[in-house]
């Protein structure tokens, strides 16, 4: 990892509660958990009707919550770029947001001087607005992100996930050798480990699918706590970025205004019904 990186991490180490460390290690599995299974990543083709339900379903999404406009960068999923979160950033535009591109071409993870450069752009992208900076991560992008706003809690507003391995269980996902392969980095390695375990000050969501065919949706719950959420969709894992549902979750808590984070409304039969407490039982979970 960069020294970047490295020098920052003992600030957020210094700024965390004991409390949050405790809430993150609660949130582990007793056991690795699996990958999803293989008919789980054959049902993945299905993210093509989520596409569609995408431009179906955008003249009701004017209706999404607006908030104050603050600036939001949206990191990309692995070896995905800016062209995959282009529909989530276009969404964002038409809410009022200031919505970039992470600009560094496919993800390929943390090699070489990435981080050093997404440091440099969250602190050039919050003076240039005088705002804090949300950050929207979509895989391996939002894993990246909640690094990220560790290790620069003062320019960091939120943090949203979209199916993203929040956990240390790296062969959790069907997603590890091809890291491995692009990123120069194990997957098991303990410095990445660490950064896993990171607790947060600023409010973060994590919004996953029980569906999910790449990455298992258990290594995707955040640890639950005032500032931190999960909320579970039905969803493909190669289609959170334009699901309506998702896009309406990343609205409504984008438009929290910094001061009076709360954590997403669930009441009323509609929402409770698309918007399930992790708890809930989804037929996924036999699949």
């Amino acid at each position: 990892m960069t020294k970047a990186i490295k020098s920052t991490t003992a600030l957020s180490r210094r700024g965390s509660s004991r409390v949050a460390v405790k809430a993150v290690e609660a949130a582990l599995p007793a056991t690795p958990p699996a990958p999803p299974s293989r008919l789980l990543l054959a049902l993945e083709a299905r993210a093509i009707f989520e596409w569609g339900a995408y431009m179906l379903a955008w003249p009701w999404m004017r209706f999404a919550p607006k908030g104050d406009g603050h600036p939001v960068m949206v990191l990309p999923g692995l070896i995905a770029g800016d062209a995959s979160t282009w529909p989530l950033r276009h969404f964002l535009g038409q809410l009022g947001y200031e919505a970039y591109p992470w600009d560094l071409g496919a993800n390929l993870g943390p090699r070489g001087d990435t981080v050093k450069k997404l440091l440099a752009r969250i602190t050039e992208i919050e003076r240039r607005h005088q705002q804090k900076v949300s950050l929207i991560g979509w895989s391996l992008g939002g894993a990246m992100a909640r690094a990220l706003a560790g290790n620069l809690p003062e320019l960091v507003r939120n943090v949203i996930t979209l199916g993203s391995p929040l956990q240390p269980h790296p062969r959790a996902t069907h997603a590890w050798r091809l890291f491995e392969a692009v990123s120069g980095w194990r997957s098991d390695d303990p410095e990445l480990e660490e950064l896993t375990r990171q607790p947060l000050n600023m409010p973060s969501t994590s919004i996953f699918s029980k569906a999910d065919g790449i990455v298992s949706w258990r290594v995707s719950l955040a640890p639950e706590h005032p500032l931190s959420e999960n909320i579970e969709i039905a969803a493909s894992h190669l289609g959170l970025g334009v699901n309506p549902l998702a896009l309406f979750a990343i609205a409504d808590r984008l438009s929290q205004s910094e001061a009076g984070w709360r954590p997403f409304d669930r009441e009323g039969l509609l929402r409770s019904t698309l918007y399930r407490h992790p708890d809930q039982f989804r037929f996924a979970q036999w699949l």
